[in-house]
Formats: structure tokens, C-alpha cells, sequence
């Protein structure tokens, strides 16, 4: 299928494409091969917290480490 890429570099998926691979509001995007890959998310409240312990550098260890203290000292 032909899409259109506009000024602003926005693609239109087409509809049949989106029921074929079932509909998301979130898609990763990837290349390979100079090729540009859309894979469809269907983002969970635990990707997302996931997702925001790592832009603020918190590890599974640290984690792991405050659940410990808060197990401690109750």
C-alpha cells in the first residue's frame, strides 16, 4: 500500500492495515535494512512505570532494595 508522508513526517496507516494488526495507540519504531519497522504496544500501567524508573536511572536493585526497607521498618 502507498501512504503519504506529510511536512511534518505524520503517515496515515491505512485502515486495513490497522485491522490486520489490530489497533494501538502506541507503536515502536525501529529500522532494518533502511527499512522503517511499526510494531503495534499495547502499553501496561507496568511498562509505563518501567519505563519511568529507567529515565530516572532507578534499577530493579534499588527496587528490590526499598521494598526491603519499607518491609523493615513497618
Amino acid at each position: 500500500m502507498l501512504v503519504k508522508c506529510t511536512t511534518k513526517n505524520q503517515l496515515t496507516l491505512p485502515k486495513a492495515i490497522v485491522e490486520a494488526t489490530g489497533a494501538a495507540d502506541y507503536y515502536e519504531v525501529s529500522t532494518e535494512n533502511g527499512r522503517i519497522i511499526l510494531t503495534p504496544l499495547r502499553i501496561q500501567r507496568a511498562y509505563s512505570v518501567r519505563s519511568k524508573f529507567a529515565q530516572l536511572g532507578i534499577t530493579p536493585d534499588d527496587v528490590k532494595d526499598a521494598v526491603a526497607w519499607a518491609r523493615k521498618n513497618k
